[in-house]
């Protein structure tokens, strides 16, 4: 066998965008797919939005990269929206989500260091998260699927079950650092944080001295119907991992901290050739000019209840397929029933039905549509997924 000019890790199917318009992909045949996975929560906007598309090419047109050896205007711009409406002092810009959690990672170990306390270098994290695909974001997930064939791995993470307090906390010793974790785990299968776990970490990280670090790659920027998922809880972190959404298809992410948090974050510590760059800060501001708008987030989670109510009203027509909904806003999941597979139907979805879902773990599909839908595209998507259901035949045991 040859191999193929495209490095073969994708188990690439036969849908080939060429175009988007909306809340549709459009491929090589002119056939249209309804978008419920924003490749993958990436695009907030759906495809070809206008005022992102404009500040991009104006952009483009004027400045796309220098060093960050010399001053951003653009950078310092963005950044300091970002602070003025979150948590955070300081943010540090990189071109993707795995690249934000090793900032993140780094700042957390950073602090502890500063502090005089170089043996605190353990983060906890949990069970079944996805953090990226860098040997330091494999290194903070215990699913073996990650991580087999890539030890030796970075030592310095402990793993504990999800949504189960008092086993992080039994974690805890004299080289802890903190805690990282997703408040909706995305890849785990759409499974969102208990008020009293996060919560939870949050007051432990205060009395002990450690740092709450959030990944929200995949559940913030508005995904969940407020900026970051957080936000819904009452808390708080000290470091946050953002990006997907933040560019609304152009490559951003970005590190969020606190003044204290970043205090170990000094000159030469960190860098990024490519990160910040005027190009992707356009994006940037392109996607906060559009989410601040008034109403924005509140539709964004009139959407989600919408989507919500119409797919629990469609469950028990397909009750033989169909177990529940879970998520938050436009981040939910659709859990099914043996002997489905969540990854043969969404295969079913798009091949049969033109509608376009993500797989994820504990047999769940995902559905992450653009935050700008319509009525009319989740009417479009009910009656598609439920066609998709009563034809459906799962796959014969081995």
């Amino acid at each position: 066998m040859t191999i193929t000019p495209l490095m073969p890790v994708y188990p690439r199917c036969d849908v080939r965008p060429v175009r988007g318009e909306g809340c549709y992909l459009i491929g090589e045949r002119g056939e249209r797919y309804l978008d419920f996975a924003s490749g993958i929560a990436v695009n907030a906007l759906g495809h070809g939005h206008p005022h992102l598309t404009k500040a991009i090419q104006e952009q483009a047109a004027t400045l796309m990269h220098v060093s960050n050896m010399y001053g951003s205007p653009q950078g310092e711009k963005l950044a300091k929206r970002i602070v003025d409406h979150c948590f955070a002092d300081t943010v540090f810009f990189t071109n993707s989500g795995a690249e934000a959690v090793e900032c993140a990672i780094k700042t957390a170990r950073r602090y502890h260091y500063a502090d005089g306390n170089p043996q605190k270098h353990t983060l906890i994290t949990f069970n079944s998260a996805f953090h990226g695909r860098t040997l330091g974001a494999i290194s903070a997930t215990n699913q073996p699927k990650m991580r087999d064939g890539f030890e030796p791995l970075l030592p310095g993470f402990a793993y504990a079950p999800f949504n189960d307090l008092d086993a992080a906390l039994a974690l805890v010793d004299e080289n802890t650092a903190g805690f990282l974790v997703e408040p909706v785990q995305g890849e785990g299968g759409i499974r969102p944080a208990t008020q009293e776990f996060l919560k939870g970490l949050r007051k432990a990280a205060d009395e002990k001295g450690l740092l709450l670090v959030l990944d929200e790659v995949q559940c913030g920027y508005g995904r969940t119907g407020t900026w970051f998922a957080h936000e819904q809880y009452g808390i708080t972190p000290d470091i946050l991992a953002s990006a997907k959404g933040i560019g609304g298809g152009f490559p951003l992410g970005a590190c969020l901290a606190t003044e204290e948090a970043a205090k170990g974050m000094v000159f030469g510590t960190h860098g990024s050739t490519y990160g910040g760059n005027p190009l992707a800060m356009a994006a940037g501001e392109a996607i906060l000019d559009v989410m601040f708008e008034d109403g924005f987030l509140d539709r964004v989670k009139t959407m989600g209840e919408r989507l919500r109510s119409g797919l629990e009203q469609m469950i028990p027509n397909h009750d033989q397929l169909f177990d529940s909904v879970r998520g938050m806003g436009l981040m939910l999941g659709l859990k099914l029933k043996e002997p489905a597979v969540s990854r043969d139907f969404v295969a079913h979805c798009r091949d049969n039905h033109g509608l376009l879902l993500v797989a994820a773990g504990d047999n769940v599909v995902r559905m992450l549509p653009p935050l700008v839908i319509e009525e009319d595209h989740i009417s479009e998507c009910i009656e598609k997924l439920s066609e998709a259901a009563r034809v459906y035949t799962p796959p014969a045991d081995d």
